[in-house]
């Protein structure tokens, strides 16, 4: 008795990688080469001999200035001014070298600090996780079922017998199901056997390693109640048991991967609408807490979570 698909995956978006733009610093200031020079002392005029009037009992002044009347000597003047003029040319050859060396340089800068665009993640519903080319890593158990224990709003399951087979037709049943398997390149079915706390229910959970989101789609089109994953008895008590009876079935196509599920009653009798509602509560709280979590891991960066 197949369940019917109450797991809504249309509301699952595609995580996207933000990009990260890399801020450099502006390189440090440092001080002007090109201060402004300070004035330069101006010499004094050489005193000319003064003269000695029998009449005139003290001198008169001898500091120099060109502005002073009467014929003087403007050979400091000329001097000073010649030089502050070649100071000046020099000064201004340099900033003309400078400049002319500004948009080089600030090419060059702009090269340094642009960084390499960061990758794109996949487009598509499943991104990384839509084809093995883009998840390449292969499926583990502990990845997919990593703790024995798992308890949601009180509800408990232990894991009690995990599986890994590289022959996919080793984990199916059924001939349409064996033959999707080898069609879409399987490379591994991994399975886990779970039992409720009250030992009333219990089930096999397993993914299969596809090539493709294409692949994988067929492979969830055949899943029927004679093309399901094959129990996984266990050796206790409860699910040593395991597949007798009357079971419910159900396949789920996520990215590159298929997720197949059969759930029963302890005694394999076939469950009414209350029955089958308990059962796919516990196959919504195992598989949420182990395969789609893992899945969704990859979905974000096409290799298996931390």
């Amino acid at each position: 008795m197949g369940f019917p698909d109450e797991r809504d995956t249309s509301t699952e978006s595609t995580p996207r990688r933000s990009r990260r733009a890399r801020d450099t610093a502006e390189p440090g200031g440092s001080r002007n080469p090109f201060e402004p020079v300070g004035a330069a002392t101006r010499p004094k005029a050489k005193e000319p001999a003064a003269a000695q009037p029998p009449t005139e009992p003290a001198r008169r002044s001898t500091t120099w200035s060109p502005y002073d009347e009467g014929k003087r000597s403007r050979g400091p003047l000329w001097f000073t001014l010649g030089g502050l003029a070649v100071l000046g040319l020099f000064v201004g050859g340099l900033v003309v070298m400078f400049k002319s060396g500004g948009p080089q340089q600030a090419e060059t800068l702009a090269a340094r600090r642009t960084s390499a665009p960061l990758p794109s993640s996949p487009p598509g519903k499943y991104s990384y996780a839509a084809d093995r080319k883009t998840d390449p890593d292969p499926l583990t158990v502990k990845e997919l079922f990593p703790a024995k224990k798992i308890t949601v709003a009180g509800r408990s399951y232990t894991m009690t017998v995990t599986s890994k087979v590289k022959k996919c037709s080793d984990g199916a049943v059924g001939d349409k199901l064996q033959k999707a398997l080898k069609a879409g390149k399987c490379t591994q079915i991994i399975r886990a056997s779970f039992r409720d706390k009250a030992g009333k229910l219990m089930g096999t959970v397993g993914v299969a390693n596809l090539k493709s989101s294409k692949t994988a789609t067929k492979v969830q089109s055949v899943g029927s109640k004679t093309d399901y994953v094959k129990p996984l008895a266990g050796k206790d008590s409860l699910t040593k048991s395991l597949g007798s009876g009357s079971g419910g079935t159900q396949m789920w196509m996520y990215g590159h991967y298929a997720v197949m599920i059969w759930f029963q009653n302890k005694d394999g009798s076939k469950p009414d609408k209350k029955g089958q509602k308990k059962l796919f509560q516990a196959v919504d709280d195992i598989t949420k807490a182990t395969v789609f979590k893992a899945l969704d891991s990859r979905t974000l960066t096409g290799h298996p979570g931390a």
